[in-house]
């Protein structure tokens, strides 16, 4: 757990920069990201040898799509960080409904792999997997929530 911390903390660091943040660096922080979280859910998550093969190909397809809905969040971060000091009812409006959106998508690629890893192993995996992936998430949303200032009225 002591090195999910330590990533968790590379993570929040580097979306304290979100405004400056462009394609190639997006790219690069989710894939360091993805790498050091793959070695997180390895150490939770436990198929049998048998399982272990599928189970790595269905998690790699899970994080692709995974990661583009974590661009997505940051340009709506990149979004929030440009507007929120001058932000109209409209444009909170529109920012707020697309990260209701992104929110809901996020939740439901969770709950169809934990479907899909569930066909391919058994109820313990998939669990486990659905445990990780919300645990992260969730800690993720947290900290988001902690660091981002309430919008103001103008």
């Amino acid at each position: 757990m002591k090195k999910f911390i330590l990533i968790f903390s590379a993570l929040v660091m580097a979306l304290g920069s979100w405004a400056q943040s462009n394609k190639e660096e997006v790219d690069l922080l989710q894939a360091a990201f993805g790498h050091d979280k793959k070695t997180v859910v390895a150490d939770f998550v436990k198929p049998s040898a048998a399982q272990k093969d599928a189970f790595w190909k269905l998690y790699d397809q899970y994080e692709t799509q995974r990661k583009e809905l974590g661009k997505q969040r940051i340009a709506l971060l990149s979004q929030y960080a440009d507007q929120y000091l001058t932000m109209t009812p409209v444009q909170a409006d529109a920012w707020t409904t697309k990260v209701i959106a992104l929110q809901k998508k996020t939740d439901n690629l969770i709950a169809v792999y934990y479907g899909k890893v569930k066909l391919i192993s058994d109820g313990l995996v998939a669990t486990q997997f659905y445990q990780i992936e919300n645990y992260i998430l969730t800690a993720i949303r947290m900290q988001l929530l902690q660091n981002i200032p309430f919008v103001e009225k103008p």
